[in-house]
């Protein structure tokens, strides 16, 4: 085997840049991937609503009642998580956004 026939890798890495509409973008992404979540949540809160546990041990009422309310709170914190980056993605820009208008005035002055 010889390392001619090897190709080189190279290390470059591009370093992408943020842009105002970089950051609506993944806004809209998030914010519809965190309502796509919070309508998930409801549905499996009132699939878990409707259909009531059919036992008398108290230990597989407990129980199943700690899985149901595991599987409504991790799917609530995802919501919760895509929600506050979508308001994040916002905020960042709308103030780079402020940023490229103060530079242009400032550089037009």
């Amino acid at each position: 085997m010889s390392d001619q026939n090897l190709t080189p890798q190279t290390d470059t890495k591009i370093q992408a840049t943020a842009s105002p509409l970089r950051c609506l973008t993944g806004a809209v992404i998030s914010g519809g991937m965190g309502y796509a979540m919070y309508s998930l949540m409801i549905a499996i809160a009132t699939n878990f609503a409707t259909k009531p546990l059919h036992s008398i041990n108290p230990l597989v009422i407990r129980i199943s009642s700690a899985v149901r309310t595991l599987v409504v709170g991790v799917v609530a914190l995802g919501s919760g998580i895509f929600g506050i980056v979508a308001i994040g993605l916002l905020a960042l820009g709308v103030q780079l956004l402020v940023q490229e208008l103060t530079k242009q005035k400032s550089s037009e002055n």
